[in-house]
Formats: structure tokens, sequence, C-alpha cells
């Protein structure tokens, strides 16, 4: 069970987000809780997490990057330790499977289609250090998702090209 306020109060701008439609109240709520961190300079586990989450709210593909590219950064700053302090579930390591699948998706969109499918292979890789939970699932489903649309890539462009 997560322990830490500025964690639940992410998770509300999650609901909001996820589950009410309300992408501008979480991108709003997201704000605030990033100044109330104090922005990147803030506690590496709410910087990772709420960067990962105000990813996913981003109207632009560039800036959701920026905000995924933070995430990553704060997470290489994690400790299990930490983690567990704060109620979370699962290890540092079960973190990076969707970093890296947010970020490869990322690049894709922006046509970075070698940068994407490094992003794939590392989340991957990572994908031991879940379970076979929902989560995992969900993960899992995400990354072949994203395999699927970067192996289609090359034949989309070739047939662009004959046209």
């Amino acid at each position: 069970m997560i322990t830490d306020d500025t964690l639940a109060r992410i998770n509300q701008g999650v609901q909001l987000h996820h589950h009410q439609g309300q992408r501008e109240a979480a991108r709003d709520l997201f704000a605030q809780i990033w100044d109330e961190i104090g922005g990147e300079r803030g506690d590496p586990l709410h910087v990772c997490v709420l960067a990962h989450s105000m990813a996913d709210v981003q109207d632009d593909v560039r800036q959701e990057l920026v905000w995924d590219q933070r995430a990553l950064a704060a997470a290489d700053l994690l400790t299990d330790e930490r983690v567990a302090q704060a109620g979370v579930p699962m290890s540092v390591a079960g973190l990076y499977p969707s970093l890296h699948l947010n970020l490869g998706e990322c690049y894709r969109k922006l046509g970075d289609l070698g940068r994407a499918r490094d992003c794939l292979q590392r989340a991957q890789a990572g994908m031991g250090a879940l379970g076979d939970d929902e989560y995992a699932q969900l993960i899992r489903s995400g990354l072949d998702r994203l395999a699927q649309q970067l192996a289609s890539e090359p034949a989309r462009a070739a047939d662009e090209t004959i046209r």
C-alpha cells in the first residue's frame, strides 16, 4: 500500500486522466505538484512517478518525450529502499520496462526508429524484474504493440517511396 502523500496525490491525477477523462485537470494537478516538489530537484521517486504521469497528458510528442526523459533520469537516482519506504510494491528495476516503453513510443512517433528499437530492446530486457501480474501484462502488451509497429515501419517507408 502506497504510504507517500505525494504519490497518493499523483495517483489522483492519474485517476482524473485515465478513469475520468479529465486530461487538462490531471495536467494542472501534476503541474502544481511539480512546483511543490521543486521540479527536477525534488525527491527522485516523486520526480520519476510525476514526470512519467505528466508525459501521458501532453498534447505534443516532443513535450511528452521531455517528461519521459525526466522520469528515466530520476529513476537512475532511485534505490529499492526508497521505493519500499513509500510503499511501492516493486523494485526500481521494475520501473524501467514502462519507462523505456514510453520513450520508445515517443521516438517512434517522432520517426527516430533506431532509438525506438533501442528502447524496445531495453524494455524487453528488463521484463524479468516484473512478475506475471496485471501490470506486467499491460507492459508486455504495450511492448508487443510497439514491436509490431516498428516491424511495419520499414515496409511502410518503402511503400511511400514507390508512390
